[in-house]
């Protein structure tokens, strides 16, 4: 198999284990060539820190377009997370149609919303948006909230297969060519992630942790990235990416209990490289 390139576009936050400082050193680990593009730069991530610093890169996108099409670089595969503003789902879309290989693969993770609630800085008009970069992409990885404002859909907190489909049904209707449905849980104490390829549905569960901790959704999308460019199945790299999330999860909630604003995913990261191996 050739060497595999993947541009992931997300912010970028110094300290804080998500975005970019998650899924550059696991997609490198994966054995893929892991390229960014920032979004944006925080000194932190906003999840519990205060005072953080900011710095929007929406302006500088185009200019790094230009010169990937001008030295004639191309991606294998395009990794997108939190995007900042409607302007940049449009650059992202134009840096697709510019720099991709003819069997380029488009994953896309709506970071947006969760629990039932858009970010702080997004509307309906942003999800609008979303929902047409969403239809550009081979994979989707929306969690519930996420689903459920890209296609207008009740959230519940409780709920059956059933809704979990029909939520499905309208996705692929967007567009959406296949679906890594993140969080879905059919019982209390277990969580899992339904696989949604070609209209055929796959369910894969594991047990449900009593604490969530911040970046997880952005560990998870990026191991299923690196894995796919290393030519697993989608449903072989979606249950590969829960295994390992929850790997961190333990790791950081046995041994590293007071590390909060993240997982300690460096520690089990031979895990997933053996794993591939």
């Amino acid at each position: 198999m050739s060497y595999k390139r993947v541009l992931t576009i997300q912010d970028i936050s110094c300290l804080g284990q998500c975005s970019l400082t998650v899924a550059l050193p696991i997609i490198s680990a994966c054995g893929v060539e892991a390229c960014i593009l920032p979004s944006s730069v925080l000194s932190t991530h906003t999840g519990g820190f205060t005072g953080f610093t900011f710095r929007d890169l929406t302006d500088d996108m185009p200019a790094i377009k230009e010169h990937w099409v001008k030295e004639n670089i191309k991606f294998d595969a395009f990794y997108t997370g939190y995007l900042g503003s409607a302007k940049q789902i449009e650059y992202v879309k134009d840096i697709f149609g510019a720099t991709k290989k003819e069997n380029s693969i488009k994953i896309v993770d709506p970071a947006m919303a969760d629990n039932g609630k858009l970010y702080t800085g997004f509307d309906m008009a942003f999800v609008e948006e979303m929902k047409k970069l969403c239809a550009e992409a081979d994979f989707v990885i929306p969690n519930l909230t996420e689903a459920c404002f890209l296609t207008g859909s009740e959230y519940k907190e409780q709920y059956d297969k059933e809704y979990i489909v029909d939520i499905l049904g309208k996705l692929s209707a967007l567009g959406c060519k296949n679906v890594i449905f993140t969080g879905v849980s059919y019982t209390e104490k277990t969580t899992g992630v339904v696989i949604y390829e070609n209209g055929e549905y796959t369910y894969y569960e594991h047990e449900k942790l009593p604490r969530g901790w911040h970046g997880t959704g952005d560990v998870y999308a990026s191991v299923f990235t690196g894995a796919l460019l290393k030519g697993k199945t989608a449903v072989e790299a979606a249950t590969l990416a829960a295994d390992f999330a929850l790997e961190c999860i333990k790791e950081t909630s046995d041994n590293e209990p007071d590390h909060w604003y993240g997982v300690a995913f460096e520690k089990v990261l031979g895990k997933l490289i053996n794993a591939l191996a």
